[in-house]
């Protein structure tokens, strides 16, 4: 059974509106009968555990988890002036993190309702429906301008580089970067969406939000890897729950702070998918490499088929095209490059476009594409050495642009009592 290690009175989710109807109904009886600090009956339900992803651990969840079907992300700016705040911000948000992937109020007590509310409460009567934050530390958290703001830019790990700027990028003012980044990431969108809102309620003054995307995938909904909305599957390339260990968790090779952590690489790529709907499906299948439906590349039968690279047509053509992404992307033309990948088609509405294409046309497109996210032990080796090539000579570019990214490095997990980053702060 789950319990509060802060207060005796454990108010859940379930039971939020049910309390708060009933001090409403007490207010309305009179003054008399209640306080400005409201009472709350200490016989009340736990929280349901189902769909309940564990918290505490050696590495962050989130990250190796199997996919839920919605992402909040969101990156801050830091307002913090002093180490210790930082250190506080921390702590608050580890402890609120808990509680939340637990299925409990953000803050813990009882609510003055003369005060802001503990926790919103628009997942009132909600299990936590697999709910994980996974927080990481960007490049600005470490310094801001040349400067060292908490002590901790000579712990900046070598592996956090700053991304270089690829070839075709169109990075939108603002919507990249950023010092600290959580994911929420859930099988339902308002769950997660409240989780990320809370902690950045609890901020308030420590961080500012500096941009955001939520992103969906059918991930739970389906039998096997999830297609994008260009309808292909996406990530059968990925690492198996056999091999992700050494492509994902760093180890003493970077500072002692970061073992089993991973780095994050976050990109918004918009596709442009009018263009794409207009294309042959046969063309789509040279693009990527693969076939449409069955997901396997030319030439195979299967998805998960070893593709052959050196097989050719009888005109001698490749039949897997030399520019087609599985091509560009598979580990074996890379040096054994590999990543995890993590991402979410997005739909931020539309927006007034002219096309650069035949037949020139004018008009309204799609803001929607692709939030990729990857993780790895090192981005120098993994998702930087993989995509200087594809940014340059893949197919997909003529119908993708890349218009926001990021890198953080996520620290491991943590034990009860210890909060995010503990380590970083204290070695």
């Amino acid at each position: 059974m789950k319990t509060d290690d802060d207060t005796s009175v454990k108010p859940s989710r379930r039971n939020f509106l049910a309390v708060a109807g009933a001090l409403a109904g007490a207010a309305g009886a009179g003054a008399g009968m209640m306080t400005a600090k409201a009472q709350v009956a200490p016989s009340l339900p736990t929280p349901a555990q189902a769909n309940e992803e564990p918290f505490y651990g050696a590495y962050q969840g989130g990250i190796t988890t199997p996919m839920q079907e919605s992402l909040y992300f969101a990156s801050f700016d830091l307002a913090a002036t002093k180490r210790s705040d930082v250190i506080a911000l921390l702590r608050d948000w580890t402890h609120a993190a808990s509680r939340l992937t637990s299925g409990l109020p953000a803050e813990p007590g009882i609510q003055d309702l003369s005060a802001p509310p503990l926790d919103s409460g628009e997942v009132a009567g909600m299990d936590p429906q697999r709910l994980t934050l996974t927080f990481g530390f960007g490049p600005d958290f470490f310094s801001l301008n040349g400067q060292d703001r908490y002590g901790i830019a000579g712990k900046r790990p070598p592996a956090l580089v700053d991304l270089p700027h690829f070839n075709g990028d169109e990075l939108v003012d603002g919507q990249s970067g950023g010092a600290i980044c959580i994911q929420g990431c859930a099988n339902d969108a308002q769950v997660a969406f409240h989780a990320v809102r809370q902690l950045a309620r609890i901020s308030y003054g420590a961080a500012t939000l500096k941009w955001v995307q939520s992103g969906f995938s059918p991930a739970n909904k389906i039998q096997g890897t999830p297609r994008n909305l260009m309808g292909f599957k996406d990530g059968t390339m990925n690492p198996n729950s056999a091999t992700v260990g050494p492509v994902v968790w760093a180890g003493d090779e970077g500072p002692a702070w970061m073992v089993n952590g991973s780095y994050m690489v976050a990109r918004r790529i918009r596709i442009a998918l009018e263009h794409w709907d207009r294309m042959k499906v046969t063309f789509q299948e040279q693009t990527f490499g693969r076939s449409k439906i069955s997901g396997a590349p030319l030439g195979q039968a299967a998805e998960f088929d070893k593709p052959d690279f050196g097989a050719t047509d009888a005109d001698g053509n490749s039949v897997i095209p030399d520019n087609a992404h599985i091509r560009l992307a598979a580990p074996v033309n890379n040096g054994g490059a590999t990543i995890l990948r993590r991402s979410y088609s997005y739909n931020n509405g539309a927006n007034f476009v002219a096309e650069r294409w035949p037949p020139w046309r004018q008009g309204i497109e799609y803001d929607s594409g692709l939030f990729f996210q990857c993780y790895q032990r090192d981005p120098r080796s993994g998702f930087v050495k993989l995509f200087d090539k594809m940014s340059k000579i893949d197919a997909l570019n003529q119908f993708t642009t890349h218009v926001s990214s990021a890198i953080f490095a996520c620290p491991p997990g943590i034990a009860q009592g210890e909060y995010i980053g503990q380590q970083l702060f204290e070695t």
